[in-house]
């Protein structure tokens, strides 16, 4: 295995796509292809061509327009090096999925809280904050009713708040992109990197930003939102809300 796919471990991460267009390009070319992430270190990942347009203008040859991604976060991650599987980024394949087929499979600690100063990431998107937009982002954990309660307690006046469907109505005249029912985390799944991007375009100053449970793809929504906001989450049970 080339050391140039390895990002200087002793490990390689491996997958396939499932898209028309792009097995037909791997097909044409006749060999693995081994490439970078569509953004830019740190930056929300692209779910369509647009925002791959944002981050790579000028600095690509070309985009190849296959439409929006059909899951919208990134593929799972499992290391399979060691005697238990071992989930290093929640993605697509939920948890509940692989523990069907693979019985145990631990979770990394980078899945719900940061990494250790100095400790060196196994896998994308294992960084500190990743996924980030420019404004700085707080995740707001707890029931539907308590989390958008402490938002509405908590606006600025140039505050964005991402959430869900049913609490939308709750932050009229403010910068709101919500990310689909809060029993729906598949659709959450689809729409959580195109409502941080979205904000970028806006006079946002800061993000507030309510949390789903980690059942299914709720997980890996979960850990995208965490790492946009640097880990930085309020408990609004906790908070007395």
């Amino acid at each position: 295995m080339p050391d140039a796919v390895t990002a200087g471990l002793d490990t390689v991460g491996v997958r396939c796509p499932n898209h028309p267009v792009t097995l037909a390009i791997i097909a044409a070319a006749g060999v693995p292809v081994a490439a970078p992430s569509g953004n830019r270190s740190g930056r929300p990942s692209p779910t369509r061509a647009a925002h791959m347009l944002e981050d790579m203008d000028g600095l690509i040859d070309a985009i190849v327009d296959g439409g929006a991604c059909g899951v919208g976060v990134e593929s799972t991650i499992v290391d399979l090096t060691g005697p238990t599987p071992r989930l290093l980024r929640a993605g697509g394949l939920p948890l509940e999925a692989l523990r069907e087929v693979l019985g145990e499979v631990q979770l990394d600690r980078a899945i719900v809280a940061p990494l250790s100063a100095g400790e060196k990431p196994k896998a994308p998107g294992m960084k500190y904050r990743h996924y980030a937009p420019k404004a700085p982002v707080t995740v707001v954990t707890g029931s539907g009713q308590s989390s958008a309660r402490y938002i509405l307690q908590h606006l600025g006046e140039h505050t964005g708040v991402i959430c869900f469907d049913e609490y939308a109505g709750d932050f009229t005249g403010r910068a709101v992109r919500s990310i689909g029912p809060a029993a729906d985390p598949d659709e959450q799944a689809r729409r959580v990197f195109d409502a941080l991007r979205s904000f970028d375009s806006t006079d946002v100053t800061e993000i507030l930003a309510q949390c789903p449970g980690d059942g299914g793809l709720g997980l890996a929504v979960a850990n995208r939102l965490k790492k946009a906001a640097g880990f930085h989450v309020v408990d609004a049970g906790a908070a007395g809300t």
